[in-house]
Order: structure tokens, then sequence, then C-alpha cells
């Protein structure tokens, strides 16, 4: 499996921790005692025991930015078609490489698929596919999807995430952004979770809105990246942040903003 870096300083106190069910079990959300800025941070975006109501979230995708071309990809404008699940780690995108196709992420399978369920391509530890890889590493079409599906999966559930089973989670040192101050919250993540890195920053402002979010990008040599998230909706009365743009991030810690790496827009978001 390719590694996942963890480059992001070590803060010692873990504020919660639990632990892992199993890492052949697929995570559920809820459960754990969280501390009390997570839990005032899960009721600003609409609270727990309101998520545990649903079980799936639909979105619409405009994607961009400098790194599909870097990694040898084409990256249209066209809009589409998010799904991701609440309750186990599963997400698929409509259309994927042509009309009639989509993709079928989960944390240990990647597959390329018909509307109908015909396979047209697939891959069993999807991690595997990364090893040895770096920035420049060109990706085939399954490498987009397996990245796709678990980075969607993260951002759709962000920050509710943070309260799945095994999923540590401490307060570190604030952020000064601008001249404002964002509360910190640092998550370390078991090896059953496909995402980014081990260990991400996620930063809240004073109202407690999602704001940034740090990671290493281990599946494209563990290069930093510091994403911000704004425009803020309300979607069935859990609050998601709709734009993200993601940079390299600087030995700083201040994202290099002369290039946007990924641009992702949000529409159209139902929970159900």
């Amino acid at each position: 499996m390719a590694s996942r870096s963890a480059r992001l300083p070590e803060t010692p106190g873990s504020i919660a921790k639990q632990q892992w069910l199993g890492s052949t079990s697929q995570p559920q959300m809820g459960g754990i005692d969280m501390n009390e800025l997570l839990d005032r941070i899960l009721t600003a975006h609409g609270g727990l025991a309101r998520w545990r109501n649903f079980t799936e979230v639909r979105a619409t995708i405009v994607t961009d930015g400098a790194f599909w071309g870097i990694k040898g990809l084409v990256q249209d404008q066209a809009p589409r078609r998010m799904t991701v699940g609440l309750r186990q780690q599963r997400a698929s995108v409509t259309p994927f490489g042509a009309p009639d196709q989509k993709t079928a992420f989960s944390a240990d399978r990647i597959a390329i698929e018909k509307l109908d369920g015909t396979i047209v391509a697939e891959r069993s530890n999807p991690r595997a596919m990364f090893d040895g890889h770096e920035m420049t590493t060109p990706w085939s079409p399954l490498h987009r999807a397996y990245f796709n599906g678990y980075a969607l999966w993260t951002y759709l559930t962000s920050p509710f995430l943070l309260a799945l089973p095994g999923v540590g989670v401490e307060e570190v040192e604030p952020w000064n952004e601008g001249g404002q101050v964002w509360r910190r919250l640092r998550a370390t993540f078991p090896a059953g979770i496909a995402t980014h890195s081990d260990k991400q920053d996620f930063f809240f402002d004073s109202e407690l809105n999602l704001r940034r979010h740090d990671y290493n990008v281990d599946v494209a040599g563990g290069f930093d990246a510091a994403q911000y998230v704004d425009d803020t909706v309300d979607a069935d009365g859990i609050r998601v942040q709709t734009r993200r743009r993601a940079y390299r991030r600087g030995p700083d810690g201040r994202a290099l903003t002369d290039v946007v790496m990924v641009a992702i827009d949000l529409s159209d978001i139902s929970f159900t």
C-alpha cells in the first residue's frame, strides 16, 4: 500500500481518541465522546442528530485546476453528479469517461461501470496502484476515479467525519489567516479510512464555519496541500461549503496561491 505521510507537525495530548472498530469494518458515523469544540462545530453544521437521519448526499460538481494536467489528464468544465454514502465509505460520479459510465468507489475497491452495472475496469486494493508515485507520475482513469471517490467523500462528509470511531481529534494552536484567528482541529485517521493522509488539519472561523483543510496528497508523492473552503449553504439543515480551492503549501504553512491545483464548485446539494 502506498504510504500515508504525516508531515503536519506533531502536538502532544489528544483531546479525543477512540478505538477503531477493526480495520475490515466499514466506518459508521457517530458514536464517540466528542470534545467540546468538536461538539460545537458539529452543532453549527446542523448537528449530529440531524446528520444521522440521512444515508446519502448528492451534489453537482464542476472541477478544474492545474493538478489534472500534471497527471496527464484532460479536465473539462462539464457538470457531473456526485453521490456519497454517509453510513459507509462509498461514492460514485456520473458520467465518467463516457456518457453511459460511472464510478463505484469504496475503500478497498474502485471500478468504472456502465450505467447498467457492466464493469469496464476495476481494481481491488486500489491504494497499491499508487506505490512509488510522485507528483508528475501519470494517472490512468482508475487512478483518477479512486482519487475522486475518496476526496469527494472526505469533503462532503466534513466535518462530521471527525466523529467517526477511530478518528483521533485534538485542538492544536490557532492559525492567523489575514488577521482572522481560526481554531484548528488535527485529525488522525485510521488505516481503514481511505483519505488524503493520516494527519489532516481542519480550520474553523469565529462562527465555526469550516474555512481551510490541510493535508498531504499521499497518492501523488505526498505533497503538502492547503485547501480553502467557503460559500457556505444550508442543504436540508446541514451546513455545506460549496467552493474549494486547493494549493500547494509552503514550509511556513502558508498556501502558495500562484497556482490553483484543484478547484471544486458544488451546487444542487441534497441529503436523503
